[in-house]
C-alpha cells in the first residue's frame, strides 16, 4: 500500500503543482479586466465570469505598447511619461532601479543570466553552481587587482534569493549546460541531474574524453577544467 501511494503522489504532485502555478498567473493577469469599465467586463456582458479573458487582455496590452513605442513618437511619450516619474522622488528611485534591472535582464544583448558557472563556495573544495550577471563596475574596479567576474549564487530550493559574489576568472568554471538545466538542478536539490552535451567529438563540449583519474573530470562531464586553488 505504501509503495502504490507513493506511486500515486508522484503522478499527482507536479501535476497539481502546474494546475497551482497557471491558475495563479491567469488569476493574476485576470486583475486587468478593472481596467475596463464596468459595462464592458464580462460579468455584466454574459452574468458569468470568463477565465483567461483577462490574461488576453494583459498579453494584447503588452503587445500593443511593444509596438507604439517601437516608433518615434510611441518614444517621445515614453520620454515624457519617464521625465513625469522622474520628478517625483520615491517613485524615481524605485522606478529607475527596476527598470535597471530589467534591461539588464531581458536586453538581448546582455550577459546576465546566459552562462552557468561552477564555482568554490562558501569555502575551497565545496562546489556549488553559480550564474554569470556581468563584471564589477563603479568604483569597485579600482580596488580589485586582475579580471573579475560578477556572479550570483542562487540558494536551493528558492533560487530566487541567493548571493552576490564578486570572483577571479581563473577560480570560475564555465560549464556546459543551460540555465534552465542548471535551475533545475539546483531546485531539485541535485535529484534532477542535467544530461552532458557532446561536442563534435562526442566528448562534453567538444574537449577530449578525459579520464577517470583526471583531476578536472568530474564524472558526469560537465566541466572540462578545474581552476587552481589560491596557493597552487
Amino acid at each position: 500500500m505504501k509503495k502504490y501511494f507513493i506511486t500515486g503522489l508522484l503522478i499527482w504532485i507536479p501535476l497539481a503543482i502546474t494546475v497551482w502555478v497557471l491558475h495563479l498567473i491567469v488569476s493574476t493577469m485576470d486583475q486587468s479586466l478593472l481596467l475596463l469599465p464596468a459595462s464592458l467586463r464580462p460579468q455584466n456582458l454574459f452574468g458569468f465570469n470568463i477565465p483567461g479573458i483577462g490574461a488576453i487582455l494583459t498579453l494584447l496590452i503588452v503587445f500593443l505598447t511593444g509596438l507604439v513605442t517601437a516608433n518615434l513618437i510611441g518614444q517621445r511619450l515614453l520620454m515624457f511619461w519617464e521625465g513625469v516619474l522622474a520628478r517625483i522622488p520615491v517613485v524615481k528611485s524605485i522606478y529607475y532601479s527596476v527598470k535597471q534591472v530589467s534591461d539588464t535582464l531581458f536586453s538581448s544583448r546582455g550577459e546576465a543570466f546566459r552562462k552557468a558557472l561552477l564555482v568554490q563556495y562558501p569555502r575551497q573544495g565545496s562546489w556549488t553552481i553559480a550564474f554569470q550577471t556581468g563584471v564589477p563596475g563603479g568604483d569597485v574596479v579600482n580596488h580589485l587587482q586582475g579580471d573579475y567576474l560578477s556572479i550570483y549564487v542562487p540558494t536551493t530550493p528558492n533560487p530566487t534569493s541567493g548571493f552576490f559574489l564578486m570572483l577571479p576568472r581563473t577560480d570560475v568554471i564555465e560549464l556546459n549546460m543551460s540555465v534552465d538545466d542548471a535551475l533545475k538542478y539546483i531546485i531539485s536539490m541535485g535529484v534532477v541531474a542535467p544530461q552532458s552535451r557532446r561536442g563534435n567529438n562526442g566528448s562534453p563540449g567538444g574537449a577530449p574524453e578525459p579520464g577517470a583519474d583526471d583531476p578536472g573530470f568530474s564524472g558526469n562531464g560537465d566541466f572540462v577544467r578545474r581552476p587552481a586553488l589560491p596557493g597552487q
